[in-house]
Parts: structure tokens; C-alpha cells; sequence
């Protein structure tokens, strides 16, 4: 039987992280692709359709909180998984991403 790889985009504005992802997660069996900042990540996604996207926050064009509106505000992408990894640990950001995402408690 054929092995299913998933795919994910990795949105981020540091090239050792996207690295970093790419060692972690295609040990993993995942196939990763990294997309340097917002605006190249959300391009990635509209044409790939990964199973998966990883955002950073803070990115200097775009930061990570719009290019999550924007892949929900999209039909095409608005089903996408998404995970907001973020070296911010402050509790504004915390309710920020639960208000942005509506996600209740």
C-alpha cells in the first residue's frame, strides 16, 4: 500500500526555523515547505492546499494574526489547519489568537 504524505507550509520569517520544522516533522514522514514571511506563506497555501500550516507571529510584512484572517476569510483555504507558533508567551497575544480564532475557554 502507498504511503499518504501529508503536506505543510511553514510561514516564517527565519530560515533556521523553517529548518528546524523540516528536520522535526519530515522524520515524521510529512513534507514540508517553508515559505519566507505572510505574503509568500499566503500565495503558498492558495496554491498548494497543505493538510497543515505552521504561522509565526511575528513576521516583518505580514504578521501572523492577518495571515490567519486571511486564510479563513478564503473558501479555498478556510479549512486549512492551522497552528500559531510564536516565541510570545504574553497574555495579550494569548487572548488576541482566542478572539481572532473564536475559540471559546
Amino acid at each position: 500500500m502507498a504511503k499518504i504524505t501529508r503536506t505543510v507550509v511553514c510561514i516564517e520569517d527565519e530560515p533556521e526555523m523553517i529548518d528546524l520544522f523540516k528536520l522535526i516533522l519530515t522524520r515524521r514522514g510529512f513534507e514540508v515547505i517553508g515559505a519566507n514571511g505572510g505574503r509568500q506563506g499566503i500565495e503558498m497555501v492558495k496554491e498548494i492546499k497543505p493538510d497543515l500550516v505552521l504561522i509565526d507571529l511575528m513576521m516583518p510584512d505580514i504578521d501572523g494574526w492577518e495571515v490567519y484572517q486571511h486564510l479563513k476569510a478564503h473558501e479555498d483555504t478556510q479549512n486549512i489547519p492551522v497552528i500559531v507558533v510564536t516565541a510570545k508567551a504574553q497574555s495579550i497575544d494569548r487572548v488576541l489568537g482566542l478572539h481572532i480564532a473564536k475559540v471559546n475557554d
